[in-house]
């Protein structure tokens, strides 16, 4: 990869020229909600560079969609397809490039320069997707082996379904917040004595809140409802990746699951980091996912062997006296189903995928303890202490403690990365 113009653009930066993640910024000089890019410690505001007389020269895929920067969500540009989103992103890496083909747009004009090349610390960051709807499915292996070890016990740890379909839920897409948003400990019915018989559930504020480690992708391009769409053509409707935390009331949900699955113990907060990192930026870390030993149905057979991708993951947790530790360093390999599958399996009986969808990966962990995804997994089950900084510990999380999830990808220069993925939690809202 060339080098950027671009000052202070660190080899350890997430956004080097090899990236250019796509996101939705306010500043100062203009409040209204609008497109950028991320480049290092910057951000090039795509609204201001289309105010640029031969715009429409450097961008001829986008003649055709005027203002489409200037919109306060990325869905208009999702939509216009992978092919787009792929030209678009090399015009905007041949800007940045040491080596421009075109030095008068940016490099050498000052002034264009002064108005859309930004600090990335003086924007403010929105979602950037209007998000219709959100699923959430359950394909990091090892979290599912050893959250149903830890309830039903090894030898029926996996549902009998569950090498056979990407299991999923419907959440709730009014929840979804970008990073930095604070949470609030939510409300529900817990059991307080398990033992009990029966169960007696009092409603108070829940007191095993929880966390997951996921990556989220965007859906670019709809299908009609009552089509499907097939596994080999699902990677072009796919925009991008970003990290997602799923917010988890493990009380709450213990009580509530049964028989139609999460609902207040998933619905009160998922978080995502703020930067879409294009489908095309990802592809040169591509791996095959965890062996699935069982024979697949002919619409889930992609064809590949390198249908996930290797993407380093951590969480750390900040404490309220302000100490960090790092809980979990995992990798998105550890999937056994790919988005494409996926999406074959979502739209199979012909629901509508929409420009704007969100879908989770479920909680991503490792084979070891360090590589946990959830404290529910790390404290196995709520008995043991997890060690922090400090002499500190947790099983689960307390108010003011804030959850820190990272992702990143790439050999020094040429980094791809999503940033933070942040949320503190705040106290439970008094009941009246």
């Amino acid at each position: 990869m060339v080098s950027t113009w671009v000052p202070d653009v660190s080899p350890d930066t997430p956004f080097s020229l090899a990236n250019i993640p796509f996101g939705i910024v306010s500043s100062p000089a203009d409040p209204a909600p609008h497109a950028a890019i991320a480049i290092g410690s910057h951000v090039l505001d795509l609204k201001a560079l289309s105010s640029y007389a031969a715009f429409d020269d450097v961008f001829p895929s986008l003649k055709s969609h005027p203002g489409i920067f200037s919109k306060p969500t990325l869905n208009e540009f999702a939509a216009l397809g992978r092919s787009i989103h792929r030209e678009v992103r090399k015009a905007i890496q041949d800007l940045l490039s040491a080596e421009t083909s075109r030095p008068e747009v940016l490099k050498d004009n000052a002034e264009l320069r002064e108005k859309s090349l930004l600090p990335r610390k003086s924007v403010k960051m929105h979602l950037p997707m209007s998000i219709g709807d959100y699923t959430d499915f359950y394909a990091g292996f090892h979290h599912a082996y050893s959250v149903g070890a830890l309830f039903r016990g090894p030898q029926t740890a996996l549902q009998p379904n569950y090498t056979h379909l990407p299991v999923g839920y419907h959440g709730r897409s009014s929840s979804i917040v970008v990073s930095g948003t604070p949470v609030r400990r939510p409300h529900g019915q817990i059991i307080i004595d398990p033992t009990a018989e029966p169960k007696q559930p009092t409603t108070a504020p829940s007191r095993r809140l929880d966390i997951e480690l996921e990556l989220g992708c965007f859906i670019a391009t709809p299908n009609e409802m009552g089509s499907s769409i097939k596994v080999t053509d699902a990677e072009d409707h796919i925009f991008g990746y970003v990290l997602l935390n799923d917010w988890s009331a493990r009380d709450i949900q213990a009580w509530e699951y049964v028989p139609l699955g999460p609902f207040n113990g998933k619905n009160f907060a998922t978080t995502i980091s703020p930067w879409v990192v294009l489908a095309d930026a990802l592809e040169p870390f591509r791996t095959r996912a965890i062996d699935n030993w069982t024979p697949l149905q002919p619409y889930l057979k992609e064809g590949k062997e390198e249908n996930i991708f290797d993407i380093e993951l951590e969480i750390d947790l900040h404490t309220p006296q302000g100490d960090a530790t790092t809980i979990c360093t995992t990798s998105s390999k550890y999937l056994i189903w790919s988005f494409p599958q996926m999406i074959a399996h979502h739209s199979l009986g012909g629901c509508p995928m929409r420009t704007g969808d969100l879908l989770g990966s479920g909680t991503i962990s490792g084979p070891s303890m360090r590589e946990k995804g959830s404290l529910l997994e790390l404290s196995e089950g709520g008995k043991k202490d997890i060690m922090l900084y400090g002499m500190d510990v947790r099983r689960f999380l307390k108010d003011g403690d804030a959850v820190v999830i990272r992702g990143i990808c790439g050999k020094s220069g040429e980094k791809v990365g999503f940033g933070e993925c942040v949320g503190r939690v705040l106290e439970a809202t008094p009941q009246r």
